[in-house]
C-alpha cells in the first residue's frame, strides 16, 4: 500500500487528507499541534470576542471519519527529497508521496525592532497573549498617574490595512468602545486610540475601490484613526517610529502587514518565489520531485501572470485537487493542472458593517455582514465550534458585551517534563526551524507569555 505524508493540517492538508481517505492509501498527517485552527478568527479570541476552544478543533477528531487516514504529533526538521523521507525529531519517515501543507509566518521584511516589539497572529497562543495584552493595559492605565504616559497605554497602533488589520481595528474599537468604557469608568476609555497605518494609497488592496472607501469611512466612524502611505520604520516597548520622520508614543504596535512562507521552505533546495514560496508546477508538484506536492501559503503558482494570493480558499481547492491528482496517478490516468476558481472575497469592518466582492456584485454594508457570517459559520469545523460562535456573537450584538475578558498567563512545564516532551538531544538549529515551520513557539512568544518581553514593560 502506498503511503501519503501530509505536512501541516490547516485548511489546504484538511481536504487533502478528506480527498484521499478510503482510496485504498495509506495516508499520515503530521502536525506539531494537535488541533486544526481557523485562524481568520484569531482576531476574535484577540478581542476577546471568542473563546479559543471556539476556534480549534482536535485532528484526530477530524480525521476519525477519514478512513486510511492516522494522525502524529510530531515537528518536522527536514525533508530529504532524495531518500524520499520526512525528519521529524524522532524518526525519519518514508513516504511515496508528500503534500506540503504547512502555511506562511508573519513577514516582518528585516526589521528586528519591529519584530521584537510587534504583536501579531498566526497561531492560537499570538491571539490569546494580544488579548492578555491589551486588556492588562486598561488595568495599569488606571494605576498610572502621568496622563502622557496613560495615553500611550490606551493608544494601539495597527500596521496592514489588509483584512486582518481592518477587522482587527474595527473589532478593537468595537471592544474599547462598547464594552470596556463600562468596565472602566474611572478611566476616559472613549479618549483610547486606533491607528491604522497602511503603506499604500487604499485599505483592503484586493477589493475594488469602492469597497476600499467605504470601509475607511465605516473605520473613521467607528472612531479609527486611518493613515494611508504611512510606512513604519522601527519600534520601541513605548513608540512606533516612521519613515516620514515621525513618531507615535503607544504601547502596544500590531503587524499585519504581510506574511511568507513558513521556514520549512528555506531549509528545501528547490526554486523559491517572492517570500520564500516554493515554485510549483501547474500539477502543484515540484519539477525534480513529482512526488512531492506543495499547497496553499507555501506554493508559488502564477495564474493569468500574477502569483496565487495567500488565502484560505486557495488551500482549500489545491488540497482537493492534490488528493484528486494521487489516486489519478495511482489509477494511471491524468489530471488537468490546476486552476484556482475565485468565488469572491470578503471583510468585515464591524457590527452589521462588511464588504464582499463577489463577481460582479459588490456588497457593503448589512447583508455583506450577514454573508460573511454565514460562511465563516460553514467554513468552521466542528457543530459544537460552530454553536459556541453563534452564541458568542449574538450575545455581542444583542448586549454590546464579550464574555472573554479574561487575563491568563501560561504556566510553564517543569524543566524535567519540559526536556521530555521537547527531546532535548535536538540540535539548536533544527530546534529553531522546527519551532518555525508551524508558525509558532518562538523565543520571543514564550517571553510575551511570561512577560519578560519589552511589550509587557508597561509601568506596573
Amino acid at each position: 500500500m502506498k503511503r501519503v505524508v501530509i505536512v501541516g493540517m490547516g485548511f489546504g492538508g484538511i481536504r487533502a487528507a478528506n480527498g484521499l481517505g478510503g482510496k485504498g492509501l495509506d495516508v499520515l498527517v503530521l502536525d506539531r499541534q494537535n488541533f486544526h485552527l481557523f485562524q481568520p478568527l484569531l482576531y476574535q479570541v484577540a478581542t476577546a470576542m471568542l473563546g479559543q476552544e471556539s476556534i480549534a478543533h482536535s485532528i484526530r477528531s477530524i480525521i476519525r471519519h477519514y478512513k486510511g487516514v492516522h494522525f502524529e504529533m510530531a515537528e518536522v526538521q527536514g525533508i530529504d527529497l532524495d531518500k524520499k523521507q520526512v525528519i521529524t525529531a524522532t524518526a525519519s519517515i518514508p513516504y511515496d508521496y508528500l503534500v506540503i501543507a504547512t502555511g506562511s509566518v508573519t513577514n516582518f521584511f528585516g526589521n528586528e525592532e519591529v519584530k521584537k516589539h510587534a504583536f501579531d497572529l498566526k497561531q492560537l497562543d499570538d491571539a490569546v497573549t494580544l488579548r492578555n495584552h491589551v486588556l492588562s493595559v486598561f488595568e495599569r492605565a488606571v494605576k498610572e498617574p502621568d496622563p502622557k504616559v496613560r495615553e500611550a497605554l490606551m493608544t494601539f497602533v495597527i500596521v496592514g490595512g489588509g483584512p486582518t488589520g481592518t477587522e482587527f481595528a474595527g473589532s478593537l474599537s468595537e471592544l474599547t468602545h462598547h464594552v470596556l468604557t463600562k468596565d472602566y469608568p474611572e478611566l476616559p476609555v472613549q479618549n483610547s486610540k486606533i491607528i491604522l497605518l497602511e503603506a499604500s494609497e487604499h485599505v483592503l488592496g484586493p477589493f475594488p475601490k469602492k469597497l476600499q472607501e467605504y470601509a475607511k469611512r465605516r473605520l473613521q466612524r467607528m472612531g479609527v484613526t486611518v493613515r494611508l502611505k504611512t510606512p513604519v520604520s522601527g519600534a520601541t516597548f513605548d513608540r512606533v517610529f516612521l519613515k516620514d520622520g515621525g513618531e507615535i508614543p503607544a504601547y502596544t504596535l500590531f503587524w499585519s502587514a504581510g506574511v511568507q512562507a513558513a521556514p520549512l521552505s528555506g531549509v528545501l533546495p528547490v526554486p523559491k518565489g517572492r517570500g520564500g514560496r516554493i515554485v510549483v508546477q501547474p500539477d502543484l508538484s515540484l519539477k525534480e520531485h513529482p512526488e512531492v506536492f506543495v499547497i496553499g501559503d507555501m506554493a508559488h503558482l502564477e495564474q493569468d501572470g500574477t502569483p496565487l494570493p495567500m488565502l484560505a480558499p486557495v488551500a482549500m481547492q489545491e488540497g482537493e485537487y492534490v488528493a484528486k491528482a494521487i489516486v489519478q496517478r495511482e489509477q494511471g490516468g491524468q489530471i488537468k493542472p490546476f486552476r484556482y476558481w475565485d468565488k469572491g472575497t470578503m471583510a468585515v469592518i464591524g457590527r452589521s458593517s462588511a464588504v464582499a466582492n463577489v463577481g460582479p456584485l459588490k456588497l457593503m454594508g448589512f447583508f455583506a455582514w450577514l454573508a460573511w457570517l454565514g460562511l465563516h459559520l460553514f467554513y468552521l469545523i466542528g457543530f459544537r465550534n460552530r454553536v459556541l460562535t453563534a452564541i458568542d456573537w449574538a450575545f455581542d450584538y444583542l448586549f454590546f458585551d464579550r464574555q472573554v475578558r479574561l487575563i491568563t498567563r501560561e504556566r510553564s512545564e517543569p524543566a524535567d517534563q519540559e526536556s521530555h516532551v521537547q527531546n532535548t538531544e535536538v540540535p539548536e538549529q533544527q530546534q529553531h526551524v522546527e519551532a518555525q515551520v508551524e508558525g509558532t513557539g518562538t523565543a520571543r512568544g514564550h517571553e510575551i507569555a511570561q512577560g519578560r518581553n519589552a511589550k509587557e514593560k508597561v509601568p506596573a
